[in-house]
């Protein structure tokens, strides 16, 4: 879930819960948006963590062998041309 869901959802459920005053048959519908605005602020928190996760970089520097150098021998034993 998103920023934009969770957003969307306690943004629904903030209407349920204060701007309607509806009763459906064994449905409180202040409870119904309670529920929507807890399940908005549970997606933004977990969102977070998981973005927060996502951006965090970890590398690590490979391992490499040591190669012992010996210096380079140069021969001069070329004739020069004539």
């Amino acid at each position: 879930m998103g920023i934009g869901v969770s957003i969307f959802l306690l943004a629904l459920g903030a209407i349920l819960t204060f701007a309607l005053d509806v009763n459906i048959g064994g449905l409180n519908v202040d409870v119904v948006g309670w529920v929507l605005m807890a399940a908005g602020v549970l997606g933004l928190i977990m969102t977070t963590l998981i973005w927060g996760r996502r951006r965090e970089v970890v590398t690590t520097a490979p391992q490499r062998e040591v190669v012992r150098e010996e210096p380079v021998e140069y021969r001069r034993d070329v004739d020069r041309p004539i």
